[in-house]
């Protein structure tokens, strides 16, 4: 503590004497202080001073590979089929007033653009879009489409055929898990219902992204992958 700083007693000139104790938790509280920052450049600790998540693009971490390969095997592998009756009308999509008056596909337009500007009835009206899937940058939202990460007939095929309509709905309009992804009209239309191993984006810098993606996807909602489909994931991983 200073001479400036130090608190005076109520007779001129005289100072109150510092206390072992203080003096002792001064020293002490010093030490953690420089022993946290030597943790923390070390990357031993982390203390949330950096963002939660890396949005930029590009491979996932070790972690998120590490995940994705856990959660890979605790899928079901199960020979495909394709049950009668299928209808994209079974999965009600773009629900309104997700979010004050905004549809579930507005909501996803504003989350992934840049500076995204919407009208009164929440529709984007300027703003840009990075469809990862083929790095095309969009700037009118009527470029852009909405991916199922897992497709309503992929999901169809690998299980929620056996579902009700609500837990059907819940899955096409699902904002809590990776399930769905801004993209450009074309990408999207050019992958269809197919699976990794069948189509896979142009853009090879996403692959891990995408697989990491779909893994969570078909873990999150319980659904079972084909023995193809299932290679083809576990290939992509081991090059991440």
């Amino acid at each position: 503590m200073s001479k400036k700083s130090s608190l005076r007693s109520g007779r001129s000139g005289s100072r109150r004497p510092r206390s072992r104790t203080t003096a002792a938790l001064s020293a002490v509280v010093a030490v953690i202080a420089v022993a946290v920052v030597a943790l923390q450049q070390s990357g031993v600790i982390d203390l949330g001073n950096g963002p939660a998540g890396d949005t930029s693009g590009g491979a996932p971490s070790d972690t998120s590979v590490d995940r994705a390969q856990e959660q890979l095997g605790q899928l079901r592998i199960e020979d495909e089929e394709d049950p009668p009756g299928y209808d994209r009308a079974l999965f009600p999509h773009w629900d309104s007033g997700v979010e004050d008056n905004c549809t579930t596909r507005q909501v996803v337009l504003e989350r992934d653009g840049e500076d995204v500007e919407v009208d009164d009835d929440c529709q984007p009206v300027s703003g840009s879009w990075d469809g990862r899937y083929d790095d095309e940058v969009l700037t009118d939202a009527q470029d852009v489409d909405i991916d199922h990460m897992v497709a309503l007939k992929e999901g169809w095929r690998s299980g929620a055929h056996a579902w009700t309509t609500e837990e059907r709905q819940r899955f096409a309009n699902d904002l809590d898990s990776t399930q769905l992804w801004a993209v450009s009209a074309s990408s999207n239309r050019s992958k269809g219902d197919a699976d990794p191993a069948d189509w896979m984006p142009p853009s090879e810098e996403v692959h891990c992204d995408y697989v990491a993606s779909w893994i969570e996807v078909k873990h999150t909602w319980d659904l079972t992958v084909d023995p193809d489909e299932e290679q083809a994931l576990r290939e992509v991983l081991q090059g991440c």
